[in-house]
């Protein structure tokens, strides 16, 4: 089983790489899911206090030409981007030069009106701030132009009173966060993660990817979007517990659904009889069936802040070169499986943060329903903390952080238990019936723990 060169015999992939044989069990996971036909191709990476104890990879890279996925492509990892986001700003704080605690409108004064003069840095890194949807359309001449873009957000009032509740910022929490860290060092995050993270340590990881590396990105494959009449299909959100909730979470964006997609063609509006019906969960007022509802109206607050700026504009979505390039701070990063998970044995072992900040940064600022996904969330200064929306084995429950992509994206480090892992792919996970893929994979690495 550690062997190089397994294979996925019912597919007839070839997967590469090696595992310490403690871990032989995640290496049957991450065949079978070849074999199941739930890859196209993907990676995964592990560190156990430091050291490497899992290196897989396996699959296409590009469906459409056949090119393999190879030991070092990387791939558009979605929303894990956030963590990375947050530990650029928590590195700024560190040296005093940002103060959690301290209104936004101190470092950024344009952004003090309508509402938004209480709001506070804390308030950014935790989803609080009332801001997840950037309400004028944002034209792709902009993509590129993150000032503009938060400038946007400067001149909106928050959507409920920030400080009460939180709501997932799925895009803006990057433009937000992104530009009081530009304001404060005169540097994007991207130039920050490059100059004092990812290069120093030698991380394959990229808040705008290099064209060399953009070039050889695995391309994005979209899973189905649902529809109301197949809402209910097969494994559905509400159809068993965890892994149902996992699916559900899927499908708001947080870790899986496809390329950033179009707001839903359909509007669910009240839900016709026929369409409630087969909606997961227990019917209206069930968070799940809330959340399902929610992702088949174009105009719901989850889809309105999965939508703008409107990636599917762009050929290709998420795979074009100008996302790659743009490294947007809420979505945008680039990184291997291998630097993925190696920028949470860095962070663990205290060499990007200090140990006092990581721990104080893990602690959960916010938990409970979330405003756009009506399911429960939870975080920290930034990192995500088990819940719904971070789904983790149960040794994980209390000490795991770390943050989720669209699509099934994980990224996750546990100080107690040593732990740094990294997952990637490109079939991303369908809309409702979602996919626990980096769910299992992270269980058999617990379970392998003695």
């Amino acid at each position: 089983m550690t062997a190089d060169g397994q294979i996925g015999e019912e597919a007839g992939t070839t997967t590469s790489g090696w595992c310490d044989p403690r871990f032989s069990r995640v290496r049957e996971v991450f065949d079978g899911h070849f074999a199941g036909g739930e890859e196209l191709g993907a990676a995964f990476a592990v560190y156990l206090d430091g050291e490497p104890v899992v290196d897989l990879w396996g699959g296409v890279a590009d469906r459409h030409t056949g090119r393999a996925w190879q030991e070092h492509t990387p791939a558009l990892a979605y929303s894990c981007t956030k963590a990375v986001t947050a530990t650029a700003g928590l590195l700024l704080a560190e040296r005093g030069l940002l103060d959690v605690a301290a209104p936004v409108s101190d470092l950024w004064p344009e952004f003090g009106r309508r509402g938004k003069e209480r709001i506070t840095v804390e308030h950014l890194f935790t989803h609080q701030a009332g801001l997840p949807v950037i309400e004028e359309p944002v034209p792709v001449e902009e993509f590129e132009d993150h000032p503009a873009i938060a400038a946007r957000l400067a001149a909106q009032e928050p959507i409920w009173e920030p400080g009460t509740a939180h709501g997932y910022h799925a895009l803006t929490y990057g433009f937000l966060l992104g530009e009081v860290i530009r304001r404060v060092s005169g540097k994007s995050v991207g130039e920050i993660v490059a100059a004092e993270i990812a290069g120093p340590l030698g991380l394959e990881l990229w808040l705008g990817a290099p064209d060399e590396v953009a070039a050889r990105a695995a391309r994005l494959s979209a899973g189905k979007r649902a529809k109301p009449k197949d809402a209910g299909g097969g494994g559905g959100a509400g159809a068993s517990g965890a892994a149902g909730l996992s699916g559900a979470f899927e499908a708001s964006g947080g870790s899986g659904a496809g390329e950033l997609p179009a707001p839903a063609e359909t509007d669910a509006g009240a839900g016709a009889p026929s369409t409630a019906a087969r909606l997961p969960g227990q019917g209206p007022g069930d968070p799940i069936y809330e959340m399902a509802k929610a992702s088949l109206d174009k105009d719901s607050l989850m889809n309105r802040a999965l939508g703008n700026p409107p990636v599917h504009k762009l050929p290709g979505g998420g795979n074009h070169p100008v996302i790659l390039r743009a490294g947007w701070p809420a979505m945008g990063v680039v990184t291997t499986a291998r630097g993925l998970a190696g920028f949470y044995r860095e962070l663990t072992a205290g060499r990007i943060l200090r140990p006092e900040t990581l721990r104080d940064a893990m602690r959960r600022r916010v938990h409970g329903p979330d405003r756009v996904l009506f399911i429960d969330s939870s975080f920290g200064l930034g990192y995500m903390r088990p819940a719904l929306t971070f789904l983790t084995p149960a040794r994980g429950a209390e000490t795991a952080f770390g943050h989720t992509g669209m699509g099934g994206f994980l990224g996750l480090g546990d100080v107690e238990h040593g732990l740094a892992m990294g997952y990637t792919m490109n079939k991303m996970a369908d809309a409702v019936s979602g996919s626990m893929r980096a769910h299992r994979l992270a269980e058999a690495v617990y379970d392998a723990l003695t």
